[in-house]
């Protein structure tokens, strides 16, 4: 087999360390952007926050790189800013392996660090909750067990979604108790009295009469419970279809009644776990917090944008100068390892602070843009102002690729003068309107639900009435396509918009 050589061309592509580094912290909104700062201050010792240091002269600000040039073993000045307080050299060393420990592990902690440990504290969850209540209630052992086991089958929403007879295969097959689907049912029953109301429910229809069943012992006399116990029990097809006409028809009762005692079904929760579900993970919600302010200053718009509680980051130099402080009968390994460690962490200190400032650059650059497309929006804050606009058209303004535009733009907010919104919200598509002229979809959006808020809620407009009455104003504009925003607004169908 002959060997032959060759000369090839070829064309590729390849991102720096850098750009990848930037492409994450772009897509990171300001809360985020804190903690992964403060990530990279406690994994980097060559990072601290400006206000630790004090300000330095000229001769005291040499370029950190060029001290690395001149060789490995280069001896630096006195250390009289070395602060052996907070770090110690011994900590990275290892005299006794040739591989540098910072390439094997990260250890931060100094020894002036103290160890404690934190407590991680939650309230009781719903289904902690029901057995607290379970607890209070005289059963026998066996009994106890069925319903705890009851218990564990109720969702997050209160129901019981596994029927009676597969909880007794399960407790037979399972865990050897043998029980009849009549006492699980009893169980049951005494579960479903347990707050919140309409807990350990089948079905919607069940979960909504026992909470008006439980006010109804409270209130056994009030008629308005009364008439929404009956329509739950006899109409709650046509309840759930909100063909009220039909109901007052067969309960033979009139609109007013029929009104009060809906009002009374609507008070009820259709989702009882879910009030405890939501407050023990109400410290886990996230919260927004603007990346951008803008102000309206007389007449005129000032963009700003939020950096929190981000430190001021820069080098920390006294690492510049451990060299110094290595013991007189350390070997060249150890030197070596020290130079190595101290300048990779040096690059990434730098590499960081250089894709903060160039994220700020961006981020300001895009949200400019934005605004000056969208002024008209901004001074008046009227959304049908609200021009068509595309990533593209913001890329073409700012210079920069449509992928960046899209990471800034994603996950970020601004706070205006008339309400935080997300940047998303003001790209849109846009329709020609019979005068020629294009609106944006969110203009569109606007006017559907306008129509839909002025409705009369006793007939309201069927999707063909709403294409009609868009038309009207102007808009050409499909039915599939009214049906397409009614989705995106949230806006049901105008059978369930019907009202008494």
């Amino acid at each position: 087999m002959a060997l032959k050589q060759s000369l090839q061309q070829k064309l590729g592509l390849k991102i720096n360390p850098l750009q990848i580094q930037l492409i994450k912290l772009l897509e990171l909104p300001v809360a985020q952007l804190e903690q992964r700062v403060k990530e990279e201050l406690e994994s980097n010792p060559l990072l601290e926050e400006e206000d630790n240091m004090p300000e330095a002269g000229p001769e005291q600000e040499p370029d950190a790189q060029d001290e690395f040039d001149s060789g490995e073993e280069e001896e630096y000045g006195p250390e009289e800013n070395h602060r052996d307080d907070e770090f110690s050299l011994e900590d990275y060393l290892n005299e006794e392996d040739d591989t540098p420990d910072y390439k094997l592990t990260v250890s931060n902690t100094s020894r002036d660090d103290d160890s404690r440990d934190f407590v991680f504290s939650q309230g009781a969850t719903f289904r902690e909750n029901l057995l607290e209540q379970l607890g209070v209630r005289p059963l026998s052992d066996l009994d106890r067990k069925v319903a705890e086991y009851i218990i564990g089958n109720i969702d997050e929403d209160g129901y019981l979604r596994r029927g009676v007879e597969n909880i007794v295969d399960d407790l037979a097959f399972g865990a050897g108790i043998e029980v009849s689907e009549e006492e699980v049912e009893r169980l049951l029953r005494l579960i479903q009295e347990f707050e919140p109301s309409g807990v350990g429910a089948r079905d919607l229809q069940e979960c909504l009469l026992i909470q008006i069943k439980h006010k109804l012992d409270v209130h056994p006399d009030n008629p308005d419970l009364k008439q929404a116990c009956a329509i739950l029990t006899e109409c709650f097809e046509e309840f759930s279809k909100k063909h009220y006409e039909k109901i007052a028809r067969r309960l033979r009762i009139t609109d007013d009644t029929l009104k009060k005692a809906i009002g009374e079904i609507l008070k009820c929760n259709p989702k009882p776990g879910g009030t405890a579900a939501d407050t023990a993970l109400t410290a886990g919600t996230e919260k927004i917090m603007p990346d951008f302010t803008l102000d309206l200053v007389d007449g005129e718009l000032q963009l700003s944008l939020n950096s929190g509680h981000l430190p001021e980051l820069r080098l920390n130099r006294s690492y510049l100068k451990m060299l110094d402080g290595l013991p007189g009968n350390s070997s060249t390994q150890n030197k070596k390892d020290v130079v190595a460690f101290v300048k990779y962490k040096l690059n990434s200190a730098k590499s960081f602070i250089d894709a903060l400032q160039q994220r700020n650059s961006t981020l300001m650059l895009t949200m400019t843009a934005i605004v000056q497309f969208q002024k008209q929006y901004f001074l008046s804050g009227d959304s049908n102002q609200l021009k068509p606009m595309i990533l593209r058209d913001i890329a073409d303004i700012t210079g920069l690729d449509v992928s960046t535009i899209s990471r800034v733009s994603n996950s970020k907010y601004i706070q205006t003068w008339f309400g935080i919104f997300a940047l998303k919200d003001f790209f849109s598509g846009s329709m020609q309107m019979e005068s020629g002229e294009e609106v944006s979809t969110g203009e569109l959006k606007n006017a559907l639900r306008n129509l839909v808020e002025t409705e009369d809620k006793k007939k309201p407009w069927t999707d063909d009435e709403l294409v009609d009455l868009m038309n009207q104003k102007g808009y050409q504009i499909a039915r599939r396509t009214i049906a397409k925003y009614r989705q995106m607004l949230d806006i049901p169908v105008a059978r369930l918009r019907r009202s008494l």
